[in-house]
This record gives C-alpha cells, structure tokens and sequence, in this order.
C-alpha cells in the first residue's frame, strides 16, 4: 500500500468520524455546554417544575412565576462557591435578572438521577 493510499484512506477514516460524533453529540460538540456551570444551568432549566413552601412564598412576594425564574436561568451565572451537599442531595445558587431585578435563587436537586429527576425552587432573594 502506498503512502498516498493511506493517507486518503486515512481522511476518509477522519471524515466518517466526525459525521457520527456529529449525529451522536450534536451542538454538544461546537458549544461549551459540558462545562459545569452550563450543566447546571440545563438541569435547572429542564427540572424546575415545583417549589418548597418557602420558595413559593418567596416567589408570590416577588412578583414573578416558576415559568419565568426557569427561562431566566438560562441566561444566569452559577455560583459554584456556594453549593451545598446535604446527603443525597445538591443546593444549587444562581445569580439572575427576574423582572427586572437582580435576584438570587436557590434550587435543590437529589444527586442520582436514578431516585428523583425533578429540581425544587427553595428561595428566591435580591442581591
């Protein structure tokens, strides 16, 4: 075989390769969301759907709903300093715009996936 037959054959190979990291990772593969802070925020996005008795107080007092907390998490900041490990499960602080102000939520999230999927808005402040 010569040189010239392996290396088109080696391109070829290359090519293949990213056709299917493409229709298996997707977007993935262009953007920086397997960065934690990024992770955080999808999984906060997709599970925010309920709210603790405290959270749903806090969130009646600031005039907003879990609809628009969910869709302004998507363009927050994670403070990473200040998660917390309860157990089995995460506290998770975000830094936002909500209705104009700034605001400061916090959502848990159990650890493994496996037992409970869903997030919890715990409490919602301005900072």
């Amino acid at each position: 075989m010569t040189l010239g037959r392996r290396i088109r054959l080696f391109l070829i190979g290359i090519v293949l390769g990213c056709v299917a990291a493409w229709f298996f990772f997707g977007e993935r593969l262009t953007s920086s969301a397997w960065m934690p802070e990024d992770r955080i925020k999808l999984r906060l996005k997709t599970t925010l759907v309920k709210a603790t008795p405290q959270g749903a107080a806090d969130l009646s007092a600031w005039p907003s709903t879990l609809d628009s907390v969910r869709s302004s998490i998507a363009r927050g900041e994670v403070v990473l300093k200040e998660t917390r490990r309860h157990g089995d499960s995460l506290t998770y602080t975000v830094d936002v715009v909500l209705a104009g102000r700034n605001a400061r939520v916090k959502a848990v999230v159990l650890e493994d996936l496996r037992v409970d999927t869903l997030a919890a808005l715990v409490g919602l402040a301005p900072r």
